[in-house]
């Protein structure tokens, strides 16, 4: 009989047969579900003294499961999407002892059991026309670093691309031709080509000479010659918004972020009267459903849509209740 693999065994099966080789998952994906399974680790070593290789299996029941989600709000601040998550990666290791140790049935069904948390879904942040050339303006062009950051700030916007798409963007991703366009892999290991417009090509194109380096060379990079990494990105990002305050007062309410940059491109496009599949492809979403979060935030988009039917003559026609039973329930 083939004898029960234990917990710290399973782990390290699960993150090396399954997730790397099975499932061949991103190394965003390998990372983020490494940390979750640190913090539960810790968890553990601090509320039950039990280092991770004394961790049984048996351990990990529902209860613990949701005491420590509580823990990472309650103690660590996490708000509700990370701690939703953090509970997506356990459930995906019972999901692989579902398959690999199924005598474990009635603890990997209390665990997979274990319900997400709703949140609350707040309007996409965007910045206007005007906001994104005061952004621009506020970059001194006149060192290497303010040059770097002016490329890579007018093509954040320009592309939509995540800001580990950009800077994961190598020399040989930009295709120069009759049409510049850029060649990156999103989520999923997707790829997708994004084009540039002419004036953005051009910088991209004065930068990437003054940066010169081979086509494995990544094309942003920091002080040091390292590829940039995404605090670097926003620590940029941060710099030229607190700089830009003084010429567009209303960037001082807006949390900019670099997917912020994002969100301003698909807004643009819905704005230009982009369908939705084809912003969806471009910014490389899984599905079309994703992009209606853009037709929500833009009320001037709604103000477009409602212009059309200001002119209207339709007679409106107020309904009249015929039963007294209706009418008490159309009063509630």
């Amino acid at each position: 009989m083939k004898a029960a693999k234990t917990f710290p065994a399973l782990l390290e099966a699960f993150f090396t047969d399954w997730l790397m080789k099975e499932r061949q998952v991103s190394s965003n994906t390998i990372a983020s579900y490494r940390d979750t399974f640190r913090l539960l680790l810790r968890y553990f070593k601090e509320h039950f003294n039990k280092c991770p290789s004394n961790i049984a299996l048996q351990d990990l029941t529902a209860s613990v499961i949701t005491n420590f989600l509580h823990y990472l709000e309650k103690q660590r601040g996490n708000k509700p999407r990370s701690r939703n998550i953090r509970l997506a990666a356990i459930k995906s290791f019972f999901h692989y002892i579902a398959f690999e140790d199924p005598t474990h049935a009635e603890l990997i069904q209390h665990v997979l059991a274990v319900p997400s948390k709703r949140w609350h879904r707040r309007l996409v942040s965007f910045l206007s026309p005007g906001e994104t050339e005061a952004l621009i303006a506020a970059i001194d062009k006149t060192n290497k670093a303010g040059r770097r950051d002016y490329a890579l700030l007018l093509l954040a916007p320009q592309t939509g691309l995540r800001v580990s798409e950009l800077i994961g963007l190598k020399c040989k991703d930009v295709v120069f031709g009759k049409g510049v366009y850029l060649h990156c892999q999103g989520k999923g290991r997707k790829e997708r080509c994004v084009p540039l417009s002419k004036s953005t090509a051009n910088v991209l194109k004065v930068w990437m000479k003054e940066r010169n380096g081979e086509p494995d060379d990544p094309i942003f990079t920091n002080a040091r010659g390292h590829v940039l990494s995404r605090d670097g990105v926003a620590y940029i990002l941060k710099k030229y918004v607190k700089r830009a305050v003084q010429t567009c007062p209303s960037l001082r309410t807006k949390r900019v972020s670099p997917h912020v940059l994002r969100h301003t491109n698909a807004v643009n496009l819905l704005r230009a009267g982009v369908d939705q599949a084809t912003i969806a492809l471009w910014l490389g979403h899984e599905s079309v459903d994703t992009t209606q979060i853009y037709l929500h935030a833009d009320i001037a988009y709604k103000e477009k849509i409602l212009s059309k039917f200001a002119g209207s003559k339709v007679r409106s026609i107020k309904f009249r209740p015929d039963d007294q039973l209706l009418a008490f329930l159309n009063s509630l």
